[in-house]
């Protein structure tokens, strides 16, 4: 039976950013470019501002994301990945719940998300979560295929 275990990392620290350098590998394969050029700072990850969070399964890391304020009570979800030999194991729900329970945590009522078209596992997850459509905001707010996302905490 494996152990899944989802803990606080530093942004910026080795473990979180090599997840990140995989997420926007597969970003890039599924849109081209460097996957993501939204504008993101570790220090927007510190709390109570916001968290990032490692999933290590049989103590491999292997799944993250993150959350950092979106106004006052909002929390933007970030950087959900899943390394794909992990896939289909329960690690991106867990990682989901353990974001929302941080933002909770930190005041937040509202979490919100953008993601795009090309990424249909991210979307059943999130619509299977609650999530519903919002008009769309952030980086890529006017790019075709943007699609955002956001539930009550």
């Amino acid at each position: 039976m494996s152990q899944l275990d989802i803990r606080p990392l530093a942004f910026d620290s080795p473990v979180a950013q090599s997840l990140i350098r995989a997420t926007l590998a597969d970003l890039a394969q599924r849109y081209g470019g460097n996957g993501d050029d939204t504008p993101v700072h570790a220090a927007e990850f510190v709390p109570p501002r916001g968290a990032f969070l490692v999933a290590y399964l049989d103590g491999r890391p292997v799944g993250c994301g993150g959350w950092r304020g979106h106004g006052d009570d909002t929390a933007e979800l970030k950087r959900m990945y899943t390394d794909p030999a992990a896939r289909g194991r329960g690690v991106a729900r867990a990682v989901l719940a353990a974001v929302e329970e941080s933002a909770r945590y930190h005041g937040r009522k509202r979490i919100v998300l953008e993601c795009g078209d090309k990424q249909p596992e991210a979307i059943a997850l999130y619509t299977s979560a609650g999530y519903e459509p919002i008009p769309n905001f952030g980086f890529y707010a006017d790019e075709p295929g943007c699609l955002s996302f956001g539930r009550v905490l």
